[in-house]
């Protein structure tokens, strides 16, 4: 039945349709150039084509355009980024969540600068050589930068083609077929206007809720609108229940308004990133280790946040110090110097909750 399916759906019937619908309806995002700047002669960045998909990674389009616009005024090159120092991208990056992807667009970067004279490289082999670049952002920055025929494989595209072709195996059993079709349909004229035709379909019309197919330009193609299953696909198999862990975030202000600081390790969550002394973060009650020795206040304060595989709540104590005060760990910012901003959002909500809950407030 699949290969019968499959062969009522010629290779380019795909892109035929899309292709037409995605030179009127193309989405404005900051790193895109336009269809027809493109058939105007204007060539893609290669540069920002990967910053930005390296921000949209588990991250939505709306959430990474103020991210995007900061970073490129800042940093307007992939020699620029290089230059950068660590902290400062990380404050940057701070809000973004999957702080791994900042530490790796670093490295990246000096690579490209170092290793490559500040180009990137053109084909889906050469880019996976690079820090911090899979299968799907090689694939994306091969196509949509340099207009190779690369079968670009998101959210997006695996629900557009789990519903032309109705495929009903559940995700994330089902990757493997959907990109064997990403591959097959993926056109040689204008594939990386193809990958952003499909993602843009995914984005606006074939979305995961209530798709829009009346006004689909492959609605005469997709097998599940004909079987009245669209709404249903693709499938997803179970998700396992998320583990919660506790921990504890230890808040000090000096007398002088400075605030203890600690850098976390490279490796793990939040790595490299500026928080607040705490404990491990585990399934059982940690131990108390505060950073210093202080008088410490227990506000009754908890921070609820959820990582990609477990809950965190986070208990929040507080402690007001001397100028005289020494820490075990961390080192004090001063209050004029200190952004709540730059902080990872687990951080900043410790941070927020602490407002009136100060020992001498």
């Amino acid at each position: 039945m699949r290969d019968a399916i499959l062969g009522e759906i010629s290779d380019g019937a795909v892109s035929a349709a899309l292709l037409p619908w995605y030179d009127r309806h193309a989405r404005a995002l900051p790193w895109r150039v336009p269809p027809e700047a493109l058939a105007a002669g204007v060539r893609p960045d290669p540069y920002r084509v990967w910053l930005s998909e390296i921000m949209l990674q588990q991250t939505t389009v709306a959430a990474v355009r103020d991210y995007f616009h900061r970073f490129t005024a800042r940093w307007p090159t992939v020699a620029a980024l290089a230059a950068a120092e660590d902290a400062a991208v990380m404050a940057e990056w701070a809000g973004l969540g999957y702080y791994a992807r900042a530490r790796n667009l670093l490295k990246c970067a000096r690579v490209v600068a170092a290793e490559h004279g500040g180009r990137f490289p053109e084909t889906e082999d050469g880019l996976r050589e690079l820090p911090g670049i899979g299968p799907y952002t090689a694939a994306a920055v091969a196509a949509i930068a340099f207009d190779r025929p690369a079968a670009v494989m998101d959210g997006n595209v695996e629900r557009v083609l789990a519903r032309i072709f109705a495929v009903e195996t559940p995700l994330p059993a089902a990757k493997p077929e959907l990109r064997a079709l990403a591959a097959r349909l993926t056109p040689m004229d204008r594939p990386g206007c193809y990958a952003q035709a499909v993602m843009d379909l995914g984005a606006t019309i074939c979305t995961p809720r209530a798709p829009a197919c009346g006004i689909c330009p492959v609605i005469a193609l997709c097998r599940a609108r004909a079987a009245g299953i669209a709404a249903a696909l693709p499938r997803k198999a179970p998700k396992a229940l998320k583990p919660t862990r506790l921990g504890i975030a230890y808040i000090v202000r000096r007398s002088d308004g400075a605030v203890l600081l600690e850098t976390r390790p490279d490796s793990g969550l939040l790595g490299g990133m500026l928080g607040w002394p705490g404990t491990d973060w585990s399934v059982e009650p940690p131990e108390d280790s505060p950073p210093l020795d202080a008088a410490w206040h227990d506000p009754g304060l908890e921070v609820r946040h959820t990582f990609t595989h477990f809950h965190l709540r986070l208990r929040v104590a507080l402690a007001v110090v001397g100028q005289d005060a020494t820490p075990h760990r961390g080192t004090f910012h001063p209050r004029a110097t200190f952004r709540p901003a730059s902080l990872p959002t687990v951080m900043r909500k410790a941070w927020d909750l602490s407002h009136g809950a100060w020992p001498q407030d």
